[in-house]
């Protein structure tokens, strides 16, 4: 099976949470905080894998979660980081935001890396709060949460070159006739299922990699067919080889069939359609007039294609000529990457602990209710019930500007604050 989509689910491990300690040992009076900080979580990284060939892996497993940062403890003793969830992939897989369509990562060298989710900063604990005038934190940060997404996963095959052409036309026959590649080869009107993938190895030249497409019929870029998920596999070839039936046997006009092809080249990608081509007139041994060639040449040449070939994959006539030429012209021509505009790249936003402030009317004056993460994270470091804490609680809601904008609100001594589950009166 051939899978070159998938859609998966991706966790930073969450940072571990600070302790709240005091050093107690015998003769050691003043012995003070000691709690340490939480480890931080592991990221969750994506690393190409030149063993892979398909993405058939994540069929079966679609969620992957890093592993947690550990606690601190007392000792000013630090939490372990939680480890690096590595996930491989096959070289020209890109990784894409579900929720923004944007593109995060191509993958398409032999040890490139992506980190997708970094895992979430590890709490501080009470030994880090302690000063002058508070000697005793009865508090610690919790630990910051990890990242997490839905990416898309794409796989672009990575071929020096395409074979291009209608279903039936001999792709396949010749894959297998000029590399160990078997695809499956019959008289079929419809298209192979999956891209074929073979190394043409012959003595004299430098090896490369021809892909079979599955054969492109009209209304592919607009997705007839199977037609956009394999034009996206033509990407990265840097020279297409389009085979064209020249036999007439089955009364197709090949000038036809390689205008059509070329039209559903030029609506998906005019950069691609703009790739260098080599024309091939096969089924070369079924032409009952030499002429058929002839005419077909000169009208490719007229329309400025220079390089159109001869050739029966069947009975391997024209076959070496042709591999030859292929091999000549990929000298020539650059490893082809794909290109991203700043459109279509994904930039991480960095994550912000947010709040709003609204207003009811309660039974003994106005409730103003604070809301949001940041409330979420402030009072998970807080302890209520001491007073140190709820010292420290007021000067980050001061140092937030929370009172100000509360003043500016027109709360009045007697209203009451409220986050989450926790209340208190205002007193000016």
């Amino acid at each position: 099976m051939f899978i070159d989509t998938a859609k998966v689910f991706v966790k930073s491990g969450d940072g571990g949470d600070g302790s709240v300690s005091f050093r107690r040992e015998k003769y050691v009076p003043l012995g003070g905080p000691d709690g340490g900080d939480g480890g931080k979580g592991g990221n969750v990284i994506f690393v190409v894998d030149t063993n892979m060939t398909t993405l058939l892996d994540f069929k079966y497993k679609r969620k992957f979660i890093a592993e947690r940062g550990v606690n601190g403890s007392g000792s000013k003793c630090y939490g372990k980081d939680g480890e690096d969830y590595v996930i491989h992939v096959p070289m020209g897989t890109i990784i894409k935001d579900v929720e923004s369509d944007k593109i995060m990562a191509d993958l398409s060298h032999a040890g490139d890396s992506y980190m997708v989710c970094k895992g979430g900063k590890g709490g501080k604990g009470n030994a880090k709060f302690c000063t002058p005038t508070r000697q005793a934190p009865n508090f610690a940060e919790p630990g910051m949460p990890g990242e997490e997404r839905w990416i898309t996963l794409e796989l672009k095959l990575l071929a020096d070159v395409g074979l291009l052409g209608f279903p039936n036309v001999g792709k396949s026959t010749l894959l297998s006739v000029v590399s160990k590649a078997r695809p499956k080869i019959a008289n079929y009107h419809f298209t192979t299922l999956k891209p074929n993938l073979g190394v043409v190895s012959v003595p004299g030249i430098e090896p490369f990699v021809m892909a079979d497409i599955p054969g492109i019929i009209e209304g592919a870029a607009e997705g007839v067919g199977l037609g956009i998920e394999f034009l996206r596999h033509i990407e990265r070839t840097r020279l297409l080889i389009h085979v064209v039936d020249i036999s007439g046997v089955e009364g197709r006009d090949p000038i036809e069939d390689f205008i059509k092809i070329n039209e559903e080249l030029k609506k998906y990608s005019i950069k691609l359609w703009d790739r260098p081509q080599i024309v091939v007139g096969n089924k070369a041994d079924m032409l009952f007039d030499e002429e058929v060639f002839d005419n077909f040449k000169k009208k490719l040449n007229e329309m400025g294609y220079e390089k159109v070939f001869k050739m029966s994959a069947a009975t391997n006539d024209g076959v070496e000529a042709l591999i030859k030429e292929a091999a000549r012209m990929l000298k020539e021509i650059p490893i082809v990457d794909l290109e991203i505009s700043s459109e279509d790249m994904f930039i991480p936003e960095e994550k912000k602990f947010t709040y709003n402030i609204r207003v009811e009317e309660g039974d003994e004056g106005k409730v103003y209710i604070i809301e949001g993460s940041f409330v979420d994270r402030l009072l998970s470091a807080v302890n209520v019930n001491d007073y140190d804490s709820l010292r420290y609680f007021h000067k980050v809601l001061n140092n937030k500007g929370i009172m100000a904008e509360l003043r500016e609100m027109g709360i009045q001594d007697g209203d009451y604050v409220r986050l989450n589950d926790f209340e208190f009166e205002y007193l000016m």
